[in-house]
């Protein structure tokens, strides 16, 4: 995926188009972007009760139509910064690339 270094985006604070220098940054997993949200605390360990609270029933899970395996590439993670105010924002939603080339 090609990226260009620079390029012409809204600046929420400018509230205006402005020259934008985008840089990457490391996509960082739920639980350390936001640590006291519930999925990250269910993650360490502090779920609410025992077993599987009667959501399975007495059948086990589905293996064998489930995706396996971890992906292939990553979501990328852009920050652009305006040029004028110097004002950072963050991509709201990223693409998935295996490789990240800026021209």
């Amino acid at each position: 995926m090609k990226v260009p270094k620079q390029m012409k985006r809204y600046c929420p604070k400018c509230k205006a188009h402005t020259e934008q220098k985008v840089a990457q940054a490391k996509r960082r997993t739920p639980g350390s972007k936001h640590p006291l949200a519930r999925s990250a605390k269910k993650r360490a360990g502090f779920g609410k009760g025992y077993g599987n609270l009667g959501k399975l029933g007495s059948k086990p899970a589905i293996g064998k139509f489930k995706m396996t395996g971890a992906k292939t590439s990553k979501k990328t993670d852009f920050r652009y910064q305006c040029l004028v105010c110097k004002k950072t924002t963050v991509q709201s939603s990223g693409k998935r690339a295996k490789k990240v080339e800026f021209v």
